[in-house]
């Protein structure tokens, strides 16, 4: 036969075939691109909002022996393009440009004692010029060298932050001596503040920034800070004392980063660590510090759960379009058929139909595929192997499908086929594949629970059970719902109205054509109801994981106690409505010695702050009762000394106090163990300015339920597996929608012939109405309760396989009441696609002519 005349004879129905290849080709290539994209987006955002101390590869060294020691900038220069040579070829990528090396010494004590014990460290930052400004005296110069108890040790000129000035008292001219064993001399020469507060180098060197307070449980309290000196005073820095540190920091370019070269980054960083260890001598060792392994572990956990959510979607979406495209097909095979049989029938052999059937389809979706694929370039993202895979398997199944189908219904020529029997049985062989479809998807199910999910590694296990699921599914109720259907058709058929047993009888014998409807509508609608069930699980569970977060509407944390005058300024602030107060502090257990973190906490007043809250706060009975977490363990009566000794009785075991602690050892107690109403948290009800509040209490911090909830759904990864889910409900849903028009497409011609005789009949046009209706409503009224029953069932089948805690602020997404708006009004609009789809194909056929279906009726 003619390939470009059958393509012309069947335009539409071509067509049609190219926009569903298109589209499928252009979701399956497309969306995994943008979801790769949006990995690798999230994994910059990460590696950015960390602090650089954290991401930074640094390499630290501790001269032991003399030969160890560095003393000038060419030494430290040439260590570190020797550390930048050894970076394996994975990492180079990721080390930017600059960087800094530091030498410090710590825990240097002024040679004084007091009350209060200083430590003035000497420090050197190869980009000091860069970072600071002078604001008094000028920078350090050379070292020069004085005599001390005896011996002659070095003065070093050194330079201190403002805020040593102001909290530890040292000054512009003083000289400090250093030291117990080994002395040195600082003399500071000028004071200077950081050019860039705000830079992340700043992250690796805090304790030049800033004065360190450190309170030691059996000492006096503790001030750190540490100087800068020049160049030249490296000349004088030695580590007689043991307390001396270098730093070489390679910083990490996160621009430069993707989510597919994780693994590989780990593995350099672990090869980068060998090879930092084998450089030490007997003279200096050398190590790597880095907090980037666990940082890549924590983001691989995030992105497996956000693959195996993505890909368990996407691929229930991609069988769906292949079921959609199948109806396609099959709807090009059935016009064809007559002109197949009447080519078999003059001497074609089966493998010449074939082979035109093949060829046909294969031109029809062959170039529409290759729109999609080209089209699914346009969007960003790397090209992972899906992306190539995806339009092939379509094309070839497509060609496959048609190709069987020919087979089977022209393998005799002019063969006598009823598709329209009820009672026709099953194969043996057909039996048993379904209910070994049927068997493995439960048992599928069931060791997915039992076993848990797999780690960071993709699961293909989990993607492929949720399709077998609701194939199973589909498989029962086309095995089941003839049963009922037949028993309306005998009641009916008692009757004397002949349109509700006419139309449930074409029902019944629409089986064959059915049942790839229901093998896709059933899909479609559980999985779209899933992604609807799991989206609105994620969306609640991150409002939740905010209130627990913040514990209030707003919370003020301050790190000193909140004056009584701050208390009443804040209670008047517009927009505040109720107030708590709470004092957070460590406590010691008399009999232990442990010491666990407390929270006194009005809870009366907490209740009315948290009163719309989700979260539950717990009771306590009793001024001297007490909540104590799981790390504490049970106890009875115990003693804790927090302002004063306190005899509390244990009440029972908290997991977590909302706004404060969630692990570790910590109490609940009531405010009236405290021996004075002191308060350093303040939870607070109302719409109140969080500048305003800040600006009452400059030594507080304001927190925002509405803030934290914003910063968990403004996450990358949360936002991508937010926005897929939306995107594959609306696909599935125009899927269904297409699935049922393919369906009454389908039998438009034999449906349109047989009303047509029934109005020539007497048949009026409400009742051929009824007869559609009821011709089509029984598929799709028995899919829609199954679908929507599998789609609510599956996040309880699936069990933990499917982790999707790293998307809604750590807490797990489970154990809550889904809500059905979304799922029924899922179901409802498949319904209502198909009432619409049965008016609009009677009032297409209105125009038919009814002497043309006299006149070509069969006999």
């Amino acid at each position: 036969m003619r390939i470009p005349l059958g393509v012309r004879a069947h335009a539409g129905t071509s067509a049609l075939l190219v926009v569903l290849t298109a589209v499928a080709c252009l979701l399956v290539a497309g969306l995994p691109r943008t979801m790769q994209a949006s990995f690798d987006e999230a994994l910059r955002r990460s590696l950015a909002a960390t602090v650089a101390v954290r991401t930074d590869l640094t390499v630290t060294a501790a001269p032991a022996l003399p030969a160890g020691e560095l003393h000038s900038r060419a030494e430290f220069e040439g260590a570190g393009l020797h550390w930048r040579r050894l970076l394996p070829a994975e990492l180079r990528p990721l080390v930017g440009r600059g960087g800094h090396i530091s030498a410090k010494t710590f825990r240097t004590p002024v040679n004084e004692t007091g009350d209060t014990r200083t430590f003035v460290n000497l420090g050197w930052l190869s980009d000091a010029e860069r970072r600071v400004d002078w604001v008094r005296g000028r920078a350090p110069g050379k070292p020069s060298t004085t005599r001390y108890r005896g011996a002659t040790i070095p003065v070093i000129e050194v330079g201190v932050v403002q805020e040593a000035v102001e909290r530890m008292g040292l000054r512009v001219g003083q000289t400090r001596m250093l030291g117990e064993s080994a002395h040195t001399a600082a003399k500071i020469v000028g004071v200077f503040r950081a050019k860039d507060p705000a830079d992340r180098s700043w992250s690796h060197d805090a304790d030049v920034l800033h004065v360190t307070r450190v309170v030691p449980a059996d000492g006096p309290e503790e001030f750190h800070t540490t100087t800068l000196m020049s160049d030249d005073g490296l000349s004088a820095l030695t580590n007689k004392a043991r307390t001396l540190a270098y730093r070489w920091v390679l910083p990490l370019d996160g621009r430069a980063a993707s989510a597919a070269g994780v693994p590989g980054v780990e593995a350099a960083v672990a090869a980068f660590r060998r090879q930092v260890d084998v450089q030490g001598t007997g003279s200096i060792s050398y190590r790597l510090v880095t907090g980037l392994p666990p940082l890549l572990a924590g983001f691989l956990t995030a992105l497996s759960a956000a693959r195996t959510v993505m890909y368990l979607v996407l691929g229930g979406l991609f069988a769906v379009a292949l079921g959609v495209i199948a109806l396609g097909v099959r709807l090009l095979t059935d016009r064809m058929e007559r002109t197949m049989a009447l080519a078999r029938a003059r001497g074609a052999s089966l493998r010449q139909v074939a082979a035109a059937g093949a060829t046909l389809t294969a031109l029809t979706v062959g170039p529409a595929a290759l729109a999609g694929y080209a089209l699914s370039f346009l969007l960003p993202g790397s090209v992972p192997p899906i992306v190539h895979l995806g339009p092939a398997v379509v094309v070839v199944a497509a060609v496959a499908f048609a190709v069987a189908r020919l087979v089977l219904a022209h393998r005799t020529p002019l063969g006598e086929r009823r598709a329209d029997l009820v009672t026709a049985r099953p194969s043996a062989r057909r039996v048993t594949m379904e209910a070994l479809v049927v068997v493995l998807a439960l048992a599928g199910a069931y060791l997915l629970r039992a076993r848990g999910p797999s780690g960071t590694q993709q699961d293909p296990f989990l993607l492929v059970i949720p399709v077998a699921l609701a194939l199973a599914a589909a498989l029962i109720t086309l095995r089941c719902y003839p049963y009922p259907l037949r028993l309306l058709v005998r009641l009916t058929a008692r009757g004397r109205a002949a349109v509700p047993f006419l139309g449930l009888a074409r029902a019944a014998r629409g089986r064959s054509t059915g049942a790839l409807t229901v093998l896709i509508l059933l899909p479609a609608l559980s999985l779209s109801v899933y992604a609807a069930v799991v989206h609105d699980g994620i969306t609640t569970t991150q409002r939740l994981a905010s209130w627990q977060k913040v514990g209030a509407p707003i919370k003020l944390t301050s790190v000193a106690d909140i004056s009584p005058d701050a208390i009443e300024r804040v209670r008047r602030a517009p927009g505040v409505e109720q107030v708590a107060l709470a004092l957070t502090g460590r406590v010691q257990i008399g009999a232990t010695g442990e010491r666990p973190y407390a929270v006194a906490v009005d809870l009366a007043q907490w209740r009315r702050v948290n009163e719309d809250a989700p979260i539950s706060l717990p009771a306590l009975s009793g001024d001297r009762s007490a909540l104590l977490s799981p790390a504490l363990g049970d106890r009875d009566a115990f003693e804790i000394v927090w302002l004063s000794p306190v005899r509390l009785t244990a009440q029972g075991v908290i997991d977590t106090v909302p706004g404060f602690y969630s692990s570790g050892q910590f109490l609940l107690v009531p405010r009236e163990v405290l021996p004075w109403p002191a308060a350093n948290t303040l939870l607070i009800k109302g719409d109140a300015s969080p500048a305003e509040l800040a600006r009452l209490v400059p030594s507080a911090t304001v927190e925002t339920q509405e803030a934290a909830l914003a910063a968990i759904q403004a996450d990358p990864l949360t936002g991508t597996v937010r926005t897929t889910m939306v995107v594959v409900t609306v696909a599935l849903g125009a899927y269904a929608l297409v699935a049922i028009v393919l369906s009454l497409v389908a039998g438009a011609a034999g449906r349109a012939r047989t009303v047509s005789l029934l109005r020539t009949l007497g048949l009026s046009g409400r009742q051929a109405r009824r007869l559609i209706l009821l011709e089509l409503l029984p598929v799709v009224l028995v899919t829609a309760p199954v679908g929507l029953a599998l789609g609510l069932g599956l996040p309880a089948a699936l069990g933990p396989g499917v982790d999707v805690s790293a998307f809604a602020g750590g807490l797990p997404v489970a154990g809550h009441t889904p809500g059905l708006l979304a799922p029924v009004t899922l179901a409802a609009g498949m319904g209502l696609c198909a009432v619409l789809g049965a008016y609009a194909h009677i009032a297409m056929g209105r125009r038919r002519n009814l002497d043309a279906a006299l006149r070509a009726g069969d006999p």
